[in-house]
């Protein structure tokens, strides 16, 4: 069973970078459509290039945060027990395995754009985080908890956004010109740190479903029908998150383009515009 804290956390972690990641490619690719390739991150500019590697260091410092907070803090350091691995602690270890995907992502690209002791291509470190999530996909799927009812619903609808961003980071190093996959991407990020801020909400927050509620770690629905109806709330929830996020984008792509468009994207979209009407 998990916690507030321990979805609000990471949902934070994947909201900014996601965010940062859908805006980063729009003005990119309105800046120059001809010149666009994908990235597994994005230079932040201002102060002189000093922040140019901020995302990086969010990414590598949040996630070693929080595999402290798991590994140390959660365990309280009672690792093994008559030998053998704390049993009781299964599912922090677990998610500290995830977390240390990330944090070695966030190691290596430094390493890569900072030094010359690991130069990578953009293909390489798009295949580097779909390994990351691909982690994250299996702890989900194969978690030791036992997710069940509602919590389980929730946590599948998770793992669904998870495979999006494992589809999207591939396909990157496939198609590394192409601008839809690099704005999926950062579609498919930000809707996974929006659905972990939903999760912990709903089940460990303020908006349980009429007729359920949360009993000695676990969700309890006191009946079938109350299960059903806080599923089909979730599809709802999932659903609007969706429409937000897709409204949103299409706002910073129209309000990137009339401050920073370049004269090529006007030209795609006249020619197109032609096309239609042809």
């Amino acid at each position: 069973m998990g916690s507030f804290k321990g979805h609000f956390l990471p949902g934070t972690l994947f909201l900014v970078v996601g965010l940062w990641h859908v805006w980063s490619s729009v003005v990119r690719y309105v800046s120059n459509p001809k010149s666009f390739r994908v990235r597994t991150w994005n230079p932040v500019p201002g102060l002189d290039g000093r922040l140019k590697y901020l995302e990086l260091y969010v990414v590598g410092v949040g996630a070693f945060i929080d595999l402290c907070i798991e590994l140390l803090y959660s365990t309280h350091l009672k690792f093994f027990v008559n030998g053998v691995l704390n049993p009781s602690h299964m599912n922090d270890f677990e998610h500290s395995g995830m977390l240390l995907m990330f944090f070695i992502f966030g190691v290596i690209a430094l390493l890569s754009e900072k030094t010359r002791l690991l130069s990578l291509p953009k293909g390489a470190l798009c295949l580097i985080v779909a390994t990351a999530f691909c982690a994250e996909y299996l702890l989900f799927y194969f978690h030791s908890t036992t997710h069940k009812g509602l919590e389980g619903y929730y946590h599948l609808l998770l793992v669904f956004l998870i495979g999006l961003c494992i589809l999207s980071t591939v396909a990157g190093a496939l198609l590394p010109t192409s601008f839809p996959v690099d704005l999926s991407c950062g579609i498919a990020i930000t809707l996974q740190g929006l659905w972990f801020y939903q999760t912990a909400f709903t089940l460990y927050g303020p908006m349980m479903p009429d007729g359920c509620r949360l009993k000695e770690n676990m969700v309890v629905c006191h009946s079938p029908d109350s299960e059903v109806r806080g599923e089909l709330l979730a599809n709802f929830q999932l659903f609007s998150m969706v429409l937000g996020v897709f409204t949103a984008v299409v706002g910073a792509y129209a309000f990137a383009a009339s401050r920073v468009g370049h004269s090529d994207t006007q030209s795609l979209h006249t020619g197109q515009n032609g096309l239609d009407q042809d």
